[in-house]
């Protein structure tokens, strides 16, 4: 899977890594690299399923719309 990645300089100094399509998943570095190695690591968790998923509800549906 790839991901964009938004990469930009944080004030404090250091960095600040922003996933665009993965809302809330951001992470940080002190360097480009390790903001990087950061940012997989979230997302790696972002993607994992977790127990109390939707779909584990047995009354819920899943419905996909097109806006």
């Amino acid at each position: 899977m790839k991901l964009r990645i938004v990469l930009e300089p944080s004030e404090d100094g250091g960095f600040t890594a922003l996933v665009t399509s993965l809302p809330g998943c951001l992470s940080e570095g002190e360097t480009r690299e390790e903001a990087l190695v950061n940012i997989r690591q979230a997302i790696e968790l972002y993607l994992e399923p977790v127990d109390d998923d939707v779909s584990a509800i047995a009354s819920a549906e899943i419905v996909e719309i097109t806006v």
